[in-house]
C-alpha cells in the first residue's frame, strides 16, 4: 500500500475530526495485543449471588510497577493524589485521595501503516475502597485516556464512580488522539477500538487491584455514554462473564450505520441550504434555522406534550406521540419566503426523510427512524446534524467503518459527505477483506444483542438510557433492540435489563429535559441487593445546578424532577405540582 496516500491526507482530517470530538460527548475478544484469556466467573446457582461488595484500604502505590507486573504491560507511573476536586463534565468534583496509575499495554509497530501503537490506559485506586471495580468507556473516536472518575449518567453528574469508592481505569481504546481518525488503516487499531482494549485492558485491571488491595474486587461495573455507550452494550455482549453490572447511555451500538445515516443528513440538507461557506460549499446551518426547528418542536408539543395528562414542556410518552404527530399536517407550509413560522414543502421533505431514516434508492432502510421530540430546537441536535455529521461522521466513515477505507482517495468533509453513495459506498461497513478480516459491523457491534443469555444467566444486570432528542443515535434504534430482547425472554427482560428513555434530552446530556440523575447507585442496589429500579429520579439544572443547562424553558422551576420510568412504562401525571417526581408515577 502506498504510504504516502496516508500522510498526505492526515492532516487535514485529522483536524476535522478532532474539532468534532471536541463537541462530542466525551468484546469474545478477537485476536492481537498480547491475547490474554478471561477467567470466567464462577456464578452460583441462577446466576451470580446476590452480595454487597466489601470495602477496603489501599495497601500499596508507588511500588506497583513492580508489584503488579502483567504480560504486554508497562506501567510509566504510580503516584499518590490527595484529597481534592476534579474536574468532571465542566463542574469541578470532589475526589478522594488515591493513587494514579498510568501505562500502557502491547506498543507495536504496524506493519500496515508504519506507526507505532499501543493501548494507553490510567487507573485512580481511592485509599478507601469500596470493593469495586468500574471500567470507565469513552467516547467518539477514542484516542484520549479521558481523566478517570467514571461516569454515573445524565447531564453534568455531581458525582463520580472514584468518588463513591470505586477503583476506576479509562483508556484511549488502542490510539493516540493524533492518529484519529487514520488509525483505521491499521486493522488491529480498529479492532482494539471495536473491542479488544477491553478485552486486554479487564484482567490487567483486575490484577492492578488484587496488588494494590490484597484482593480482588468483589464486584465489577463497566459505564459509558455514546460510544461508551456501545462499549458497554459490546461489554454486555462479549464480556459478560466478567462485568456484574452495565450501564450504557445513549448506546451508539449500530454505530456504523448511524454514522452513515449522517451522511445521508448531509446530503438531504444540502437539498435546502440558502447560502454557501466561505469555502463554497453548501452552509448547512441554513437548511434549517433556529427559528424553524423551534416551530418543529412547538408543533410536536402543541400534539404530543398533554399525552401524559399534563402540559409541562415534556413529550413523556414518544410511542403515542409517534401516532399524533404528523409533519406535513402540523406544521404549517410555507406559501411566501421563509420567516421561521414555516417549512417550504422541500424542507418538510427533507426533515420528514431523515426522521424516517436512512434510505438507499431502492428504499432500504440504513439505519431506524427517529422520534420527534422538544429537544430538536437546541444547540446539541444541531451540532450533530449540521457540524459533526460533515466532520466527525466523514472522517470515522472514511477510515474506520469501510473496507478498504474509503477517505485514502477522496477528499475530506463535506466533499466526502455529498460524493458518498448510499447504494454503492455503504455497504462498505459489512465488507471485509483479507487485510482487514472484520467488517465494522462485526468489530463494532455486540454480537446477538437482542438475546444476552450469558448475562441473563450469570446474574448480571443491565440498565441503558436513553435521550429522545438524541441527534446521532437514535433512541427508537434502542427501543427496537429492547423490544427484541423482551422477546427471546419470553416478553420480559426486566429481571436482568431495563431501558430508561429520557424525555427531551439530546446526546448524553442537555436539551429541554430533566437530565441529571445517577443510575449507578440503582445499578449497584440492583446487582447487589436484589433491588431492582422501578424509577430513577432526574432533576432539570437550573439555576443553582452545578453546571446550569441553558435550554431549560423559563416557566421550568429550576430543581424539576420527574421519574425516569423503565420501558414500556411511561410517566403519567396523577395530581400535584407539575414540578415534582412525586406528581408522576410510572404507568
Amino acid at each position: 500500500m502506498d504510504h504516502t496516500v496516508f500522510s498526505s491526507c492526515r492532516p487535514t482530517w485529522a483536524a476535522l475530526a478532532t474539532a468534532s470530538l471536541l463537541a462530542a460527548c466525551g468484546g469474545g475478544g478477537g485476536g492481537g495485543g498480547g491475547g490474554f484469556a478471561f477467567v470466567p466467573a464462577t456464578p452460583g446457582a441462577g446466576g451470580s449471588p446476590v452480595s454487597e461488595a466489601r470495602p477496603g484500604t489501599l495497601q500499596s502505590c508507588t511500588d506497583l510497577a513492580s508489584k503488579a507486573a502483567f504480560g504486554g504491560t508497562v506501567y510509566t507511573s504510580a503516584s499518590t493524589v490527595a484529597a481534592g476536586t476534579l474536574v468532571v463534565a465542566g463542574a469541578s468534583t470532589p475526589a478522594p485521595e488515591h493513587c494514579l496509575v498510568q501505562g500502557q499495554m502491547n506498543q507495536r509497530t504496524s506493519s500496515v501503516d508504519g506507526k507505532t501503537y499501543a493501548i494507553g490506559f490510567e487507573m485512580r485506586l481511592p485509599v478507601n475502597w469500596n470493593g469495586r471495580f468500574f471500567y470507565q468507556a469513552n467516547g467518539g473516536l477514542d484516542g484520549n485516556v479521558g481523566r478517570a472518575t467514571g461516569g454515573i449518567g445524565g447531564g453534568a453528574p455531581t458525582t463520580t464512580a472514584l468518588h463513591m469508592g470505586f477503583a476506576v481505569i479509562s483508556s484511549d481504546a488502542g490510539h493516540s488522539g493524533s492518529q484519529n481518525p487514520t488509525f483505521g488503516i491499521d486493522p488491529q487499531a480498529r479492532l482494539d477500538y471495536g473491542y479488544n482494549a477491553v478485552a486486554q485492558l479487564t484482567p490487567m485491571a483486575k490484577n492492578l487491584i488484587a496488588k494494590a488491595y490484597g484482593r480482588a474486587p468483589d464486584r465489577s461495573y463497566f459505564g459509558g455514554c455514546s460510544n461508551g455507550g456501545r462499549h458497554a452494550m459490546v461489554a454486555a455482549a462479549r464480556f459478560a462473564n466478567q462485568y456484574d453490572g452495565i450501564l450504557a447511555g445513549n448506546p451508539g451500538f449500530n454505530l456504523p450505520k448511524a454514522a452513515v445515516a449522517q451522511l445521508y443528513g448531509v446530503q438531504q440538507y444540502a437539498r435546502v441550504t440558502t447560502a454557501n461557506t466561505a469555502a463554497g460549499k453548501p452552509d448547512l446551518q441554513t437548511a434549517f434555522t433556529p427559528a424553524e426547528m423551534t416551530t418543529v418542536a412547538n408543533a410536536v408539543l402543541a400534539r404530543c406534550d398533554a399525552l401524559d395528562g399534563a402540559v409541562d414542556g415534556i413529550v413523556a410518552d414518544v410511542q403515542r406521540c409517534k401516532q399524533a404527530f404528523d409533519l406535513a399536517a402540523d406544521v404549517t407550509t410555507c406559501t411566501g419566503a421563509r420567516n421561521g413560522s414555516c417549512l417550504t414543502a422541500t424542507q418538510k421533505s427533507v426533515l420528514g426523510n431523515i426522521f424516517s431514516g436512512a434510505r438507499n434508492t431502492a428504499g432500504t432502510a440504513l439505519y431506524s427512524s427517529f422520534p420527534f421530540d422538544a429537544g430538536i430546537r437546541g444547540a446539541d441536535w444541531r451540532q450533530w446534524e449540521f457540524s459533526n455529521s460533515q466532520n466527525l461522521d466523514t472522517a470515522a466513515v472514511g477510515f474506520v467503518f469501510s473496507s478498504p477505507p474509503l477517505a485514502t482517495s477522496r477528499p475530506p468533509g463535506i466533499d466526502f459527505a455529498l460524493g458518498f453513495s448510499m447504494d454503492a459506498d455503504a455497504p462498505g461497513i459489512f465488507a471485509s477483506t483479507a487485510l482487514y478480516t472484520e467488517s465494522s459491523m462485526s468489530f463494532m457491534t455486540p454480537p446477538n444483542p437482542g438475546n444476552l443469555p450469558v448475562l441473563r444467566d450469570r446474574g448480571s444486570k443491565l440498565i441503558v438510557y436513553h435521550g429522545t432528542s438524541d441527534a446521532v443515535f437514535s433512541s427508537d434504534d434502542t427501543t427496537r433492540w429492547y423490544e427484541q430482547l423482551r422477546a427471546a425472554n419470553g416478553g420480559d427482560a426486566s429481571g436482568f435489563a431495563r431501558f430508561f428513555p429520557v424525555p427531551g434530552m439530546n446526546h448524553c446530556g442537555g436539551g429541554p429535559a430533566t437530565d441529571q440523575f445517577d443510575m449507578l447507585t440503582p445499578l449497584v442496589a440492583w446487582v447487589e441487593q436484589g433491588k431492582a429500579p422501578a424509577a430513577v429520579v432526574a432533576t432539570a439544572r437550573g439555576a443553582g445546578a452545578n453546571v446550569v443547562n441553558a435550554e431549560l424553558p423559563a416557566d421550568w422551576s429550576p430543581a424539576r424532577t420527574r421519574p425516569l420510568c423503565p420501558y414500556p412504562k411511561t410517566a403519567a401525571y396523577i395530581g400535584g405540582s407539575i414540578e415534582v417526581a412525586s406528581s408522576f408515577a410510572c404507568r
